[in-house]
């Protein structure tokens, strides 16, 4: 299990404050949201997580500091499913999704039993298994992007990190793969996740980080920070919220007002 703790967070990038004093707790087996208009910071917050670009404050895993952390170390502890990745070698899918496993591998080493036994089960999860031989530049869209959660799932790590894993997929597959991180995080897991989708997001997460212009906003369950004041605030819409049962949907009706 596994403890991020952020204490005033922030990204400058040239002379733009992209995140600005970022604090909060995030526990194990919770699902958790990071939400917010294009351009608040959402992928920057969930960069700076795993230590891919300077920041300031500090980032603390498990209590120990980001920064001191030896690379494979970090590599076991959390495994990351990036934005719109490319592929530039012609892998299997089955070879593609082994590299999951490369944080646990010694030098020179091949794939232990355990190791197969991960690559399998990740594959199934992501619903990939019947691609096994399929050459992965030459699948779809979606295809590749379930083909790159299920190499993440490989990892076998105790947090989960994924930028906007539900671009390219479908209705079903978004479904399916929602389902899959808020079963991660059931099982013990901390997942963070960035969407653009309010509506998946209050469906499935236990939690959510609204972002707006670098700022951490609101942090709280979606009942609590999807309200038709943030909406309007922050996405600048006017938007009904239905509740059926602990399933909020969001629909937007218009643009609010200047």
């Amino acid at each position: 299990m596994v403890t991020i703790t952020l204490e005033n967070v922030s990204v400058t990038m040239g002379r733009r404050a992209v995140l600005r004093g970022i604090g909060t707790v995030l526990t194990p087996g919770r699902l958790v949201g990071i939400i917010g208009p294009n351009g608040a910071g959402k992928s920057t917050l969930l960069r700076a997580m795993l230590g891919l670009l300077p920041f300031t404050g500090t980032i603390r895993i498990d209590g120990a500091p980001l920064g001191g952390m030896a690379r494979g170390a970090l590599a076991r502890k959390l495994a990351y499913l990036p934005q719109g990745q490319t592929l530039h070698w012609p892998l299997s899918v089955e070879r593609l999704v082994a590299l999951g496993r490369l944080p646990h591998l010694a030098p020179m080493s091949g794939l232990s039993p355990p190791d197969a036994a991960a690559i399998e089960a990740a594959m199934a999860r992501a619903d990939v298994t019947g691609l096994r031989r399929r050459i992965a530049t030459e699948l779809s869209g979606g295809e590749r992007a379930r083909v790159l959660l299920a190499r993440t799932l490989a990892v076998g790590a105790p947090a989960l990190l994924a930028d906007e894993p539900l671009a390219a997929l479908d209705p079903g597959h978004q479904l399916d793969v929602m389902e899959l991180l808020r079963a991660e995080a059931r099982a013990g897991a901390l997942v963070v996740t960035v969407l653009h989708d309010l509506t998946m997001a209050a469906r499935y997460c236990d939690r959510l980080l609204l972002v707006d212009d670098g700022a951490l906003v609101a942090d709280d369950t979606p009942l609590a920070v999807l309200t038709p004041e943030r909406l309007r605030e922050v996405y600048g819409i006017t938007a009904a919220i239905e509740r059926h049962g602990d399933i909020l949907t969001i629909v937007p009706t218009a643009r609010a007002a200047n």
